[in-house]
Formats: structure tokens, sequence, C-alpha cells
């Protein structure tokens, strides 16, 4: 099979990806790992946007495909800080044919490996950058170039669709999810799915509100809810422990 039949076939299951209804951040692994295999790479993050402090976006790394250090899940850049960082503020694809001789130098990870080139492009919903996919390692040992990158575009648009519908899916299934939304918004169901799709941090936020609400209302006191939120808590980390401790055996 040529290069341009391995292409179309890795875009084509990325489309029948769209369909999958399973956890995000599991599915985000699968992105990583076929996105990895699209561009011939030995190495893909996914970092995707979250609100910090006093409303500073900040990059995390939520799914990886190859090396990298189990302690990057815990870390976060703002806005401007390193290559994700500099994709995000420009909202431009990046392309490095050297990283040790860029601006970018002192962000390096895998600073034993020869192969030196590295891709970044947004990850877009509706027009609006929710994160960013890297790559580096091109298994060819060749930099990259800009049909590398032009095609890691394209994989980004597909996996900002496929991180919308994973989302809508998650709202559809969750009867509760759904009444805090339309009570919030006074809208149709139609439409709040619209509009959550378009926003999804707001919309964790209403469901948060709502939740809180519901608690308060229903009798349980201040430390009741504060042990919900520990426990929201406690299975968030759990969860990144176990993403770190995936990276950690790769």
């Amino acid at each position: 099979m040529g290069d341009a039949e391995n292409l179309l076939t890795g875009l084509h299951v990325l489309t029948d990806f769209l369909e999958s209804q399973g956890n995000l951040d599991d599915n985000l692994q699968q992105l990583a790992a076929m996105s990895a295999k699209i561009l011939n790479a030995e190495n893909c993050s996914i970092m995707l946007l979250s609100e910090g402090e006093f409303d500073e976006l900040s990059l995390r790394v939520c799914a990886n495909h190859g090396a990298l250090p189990a302690k990057a899940y815990k870390e976060t850049m703002k806005k401007g800080e390193g290559i994700s960082g500099h994709v995000i503020a420009t909202g431009k694809s990046l392309l490095i044919e050297n990283i040790d001789n860029s601006e970018f130098s002192k962000w390096a990870r895998h600073t034993q490996d020869p192969n030196k080139s590295v891709l970044s492009s947004p990850i877009l919903i509706n027009s609006k950058i929710i994160g960013v996919i890297n790559v580096n390692g091109q298994k060819q040992k060749r930099p990259f170039n800009l049909d590398d990158l032009n095609l890691l575009d394209i994989v980004a648009l597909f996996i900002g669709k496929s991180i919308q519908v994973n989302q809508l899916q998650s709202v559809l299934r969750s009867r509760f999810a759904q009444m805090a939304l339309v009570d919030n918004a006074g809208k149709s169901v139609e439409n709040v799915m619209i509009n959550a799709a378009q926003d999804p941090d707001k919309m964790a936020k209403i469901v948060a509100k709502s939740f809180y609400r519901e608690m308060a209302k229903s009798g349980f006191g201040s430390a009741q809810i504060i042990n919900a939120a520990s426990e929201i808590i406690s299975e968030l980390t759990r969860n990144l422990d176990k993403h770190s401790k995936r990276a950690a055996k790769k």
C-alpha cells in the first residue's frame, strides 16, 4: 500500500471515529495514536485549554502517544509559553525544522533524539481554539515539511470535531446535564446543545452550579457539599495518575 493510500485510510479511520461514544480521555488517547500513525511520527501529544485562576487560560496534556515524562500530565502551560502556548497565542500552526536552532530550544523534551523537527497545530471547535496537537520524531528521519503541516491541520480539524461530538453525546446521555443547561438558558434542548458545544468550559460551570444548588435544596450542608466536591477532585486525580502511569510504562 502506497503513502497516499495509507493517508486516505488513516483519514477514513478518523472519520469513523467521529461516531465513537467512549470516554473522552480514552478517545483522546486513541486519537493521539491515530494522528501519530497518519503523520508517520514517533510521538504525538494533545493539549487542551482549561481555565485557571483569574480566568487565565492554561494548557495541559490530555493524551499522548510515544515518549513523554509522566510529570508532563501534571504540568500546565500558559498562553505564549513554549511551542503550544505560541500556537494558542498566534492561532497559527507551527513548523520547526530543528528545535535546537529555534527560539523554542529550551522547551525541547526529547533532547537525545537526533530528529529535531516538530509540528504543532491548533485544535478548533466552531472557529474557537480549544487546544493544540504536537508531533515530533519523523520515522523516516527527515525534517517535517509544509505538506506534513497541512496534513496535521486536517487531522486537528478531525480531532476538534471528535471532541465536540463526544461532548454532545455525553450531555445527551446525562439527564441531569440536560436539565441544568435548559434551566440555565431557558431554551430548548436542541438550542442548548448547539450553544454548549461552542463553549464546553461554560457548560461545565453551569452543570457544577446546578449540582451545588440541587445538593443544597436536598438538605445537604456545607460539609457534605465540600465532601462531594473533594470526591470529584479525587476522581480526577486518580484519572490523571492513571494516565501518568500509562505514560511512564511507555
